[in-house]
């Protein structure tokens, strides 16, 4: 188990790094798009299995164009693109109900359609708008590894030493110390990374270090409530030992939205 972890994540961190590093803003948009694609096709069918019925290919249809329209907004400079497709996507989710034969579970249909495209692809697609601010490349850089070192942080040591459970309802194997570890573990490397963003001071550094070090096991426990709920372990198989892309994504997710704010609220404030 530990060793296919390892590889599935050995395999995702070269390709995103070789994306970030090497490749132009299209191409690692279009990396984005397909893991937004895949996260997305992964949460309607864990939502199916709550026998609701989800439109899951029109949503993903409909959500990979997001952080497509991202690109283009933020790449090529056409304002308001994004939001003006949301608005269109949940007019086109409540069309699509109009062609149902039965009226049975409409409002939990459309709620679920919409959320999936607002909570994967708008709040992934951050990322690319993250990628298009000045030093860009190291701000994904920056983000990715706090959240992943969190992540990483707090399943060693609740592993070898997690005794008290956090949340047992939501997620049985998640405890206090394995959550305290990952929460030093981003504030520390937010520390560490300063060369990454030399702009930030240092109580800049610590604070978004601990914004981040209590979004990321939020964001975790967030997806592990939906699967609780859906019945399922893990969101997918696509990569062993790791489960599905989702359950990868899920602490980005949030981070990513909560980091972009961030950078701007500071730099609104000249507090780098």
């Amino acid at each position: 188990m530990l060793r296919d972890r390892i590889i599935s994540s050995f395999f995702v961190l070269t390709l995103s790094l070789f994306a970030i590093l090497f490749c132009p803003n299209w191409f690692f948009s279009l990396i984005v798009t397909s893991f937004t694609a895949v996260a997305l096709f992964e949460f309607y069918s864990i939502v199916e299995k709550k026998k609701i019925k989800i439109y899951k290919y029109f949503g993903t249809f409909l959500g990979i164009l997001v952080p497509v329209f991202t690109y283009l907004e933020y790449g090529k400079r056409n304002e308001g693109i994004v939001p003006f497709s949301l608005v269109l996507f949940a007019i086109f989710v409540i069309l699509r109900q109009f062609s149902k034969k039965k009226n049975g579970d409409i409002l939990a249909s459309t709620a679920i359609t919409l959320f999936g495209i607002f909570y994967i692809s708008w709040f992934f697609s951050f990322i690319i708008k993250l990628k298009f601010l000045e030093n860009g490349t190291n701000l994904v850089l920056f983000l990715i590894i706090l959240t992943e070192g969190g992540d990483v942080g707090a399943y060693f040591v609740g592993s070898a030493a997690g005794k008290h459970p956090l949340i047992p309802r939501i997620s049985p194997k998640k405890t206090v110390e394995g959550t305290l570890a990952g929460f030093f573990t981003v504030v520390i490397l937010s520390i560490l990374c300063r060369p990454l963003v030399p702009g930030f001071t240092y109580p800049a550094l610590i604070g978004i270090g601990i914004v981040l070090g209590i979004t990321v096991p939020v964001a975790d426990l967030a997806e592990s409530l939906f699967k609780r709920d859906c019945g399922v372990k893990d969101s997918g198989s696509s990569l062993p030992g790791l489960g599905g892309v989702l359950d990868m994504l899920d602490s980005l997710l949030i981070a990513a939205p909560v980091f972009y704010f961030y950078i701007i609220a500071v730099n609104a404030g000249n507090g780098f």
